[in-house]
């Protein structure tokens, strides 16, 4: 029903340039650098994780690819991202993929898939500007997966 592994794997037709999309997507990464982002509890949000726009590292962006990385906020558990990209009339198609470092995760609440998507919905894509390919046999708990927490 699931990846082996706590990980996700998500194609993206996004409307545009890939160039805008490398950029939108690092500035994005640059942006939730370091913890002062990460949220704590509230009336709304009773336990943590209340969110997880925080604690993303770039690792590298050359060419048509985009490595990077993120910790959880609590465990401070780190997934390893990846982007790879292509123009394609007038489109950019998008391979994301996020994968947990800690070789014994199996289940994670949609996380892997939230690192990824997370990212692309700070950029500014609104659902009217890309389609979106993916499943529970590629992404980890996709269907229950609840991006204002995890």
């Amino acid at each position: 029903r699931y990846p082996w592994h706590a990980s996700c794997k998500i194609q993206w037709e996004i409307n545009g340039s890939c160039d805008s999309f490398k950029n939108r997507i690092v500035n994005q990464i640059n942006a939730w650098q370091g913890d002062s982002l990460c949220p704590t509890t509230s009336a709304s949000c009773p336990e943590l994780p209340c969110g997880q726009n925080c604690l993303y590292d770039l690792v590298s962006a050359n060419g048509n690819k985009i490595v990077a990385t993120h910790k959880t906020p609590v465990a401070r558990y780190i997934d390893d991202l990846t982007f790879t990209f292509k123009d394609q009339g007038g489109k950019c198609s998008v391979n994301a993929k996020s994968n947990s470092r800690l070789w014994y995760a199996v289940l994670d609440m949609g996380t892997n898939y939230c690192n990824l998507r997370n990212l692309l919905d700070g950029a500014g894509y609104t659902s009217s500007m890309f389609s979106e390919d993916t499943r529970d046999a590629v992404c980890t708990q996709y269907t229950s997966r609840d991006c204002s927490r995890f």
